[in-house]
């Protein structure tokens, strides 16, 4: 399914922010919500987007092309557990996933970023993995559309500096400050 004009929007938000960090490299999955998504930011920064099919969703079985309410009403036991019938494994997923994310990191010199683009399920999945969560053990929150989190390696150790980040909202003005007023309150001329 392709992203719709809203997808779009968000996509080219992300993009703004992520130029910032002056990425080396894109990857994405070869699926096109993913892939149209970061090449939005290959046009920013003028770089070509490596698709990569391991870092496809989580293949669902039967429950493709399911509503989320057909699914649950089909379904009860496994959409409880989250388990799709003839559908991959959260396991499955995690190993390809990170193995993925393993394999572009070390395709970049040290000190490169790079960023990937994905799917919620299989960058979470792969995600924790890395950093060694369990399987099964949901501590990370899903990840918005558009949204990113950054890690580090060092020492074949990786660390989460963020996640789940976007835009962020405007802040509160501090009603015991002159700031909001603007550069010129209390200039007299």
């Amino acid at each position: 399914m392709p992203l719709n004009a809203v997808g779009r929007r968000q996509a080219a938000v992300a993009a703004r922010f992520l130029a910032a960090l002056r990425p080396d490299a894109i990857f994405s999955s070869d699926l096109s919500r993913a892939a149209d998504t970061a090449a939005a930011l290959g046009r920013l920064t003028g770089l070509t987007v490596t698709l990569d099919k391991d870092l496809r969703e989580r293949h669902g079985g039967v429950w493709e092309g399911k509503t989320d309410a057909e699914i649950r009403e089909e379904y009860p036991e496994a959409y409880a557990a989250w388990i799709p019938p003839d559908g991959e494994t959260a396991t499955a997923v995690a190993d390809r996933a990170s193995i993925a994310l393993e394999r572009i990191a070390d395709s970049v010199p040290g000190g490169s970023v790079a960023v990937v683009t994905g799917h919620g399920a299989n960058l979470g999945m792969g995600l924790a993995r890395l950093l060694g969560i369990p399987d099964g053990v949901r501590v990370l929150g899903p990840f918005g559309n558009c949204r990113w989190s950054v890690l580090s390696r060092r020492g074949g150790h990786w660390r989460l500096q963020e996640h789940n980040v976007g835009s962020l909202p405007e802040p509160v003005p501090d009603p015991g400050s002159d700031a909001e007023a603007g550069p010129d309150a209390g200039r007299e001329d």
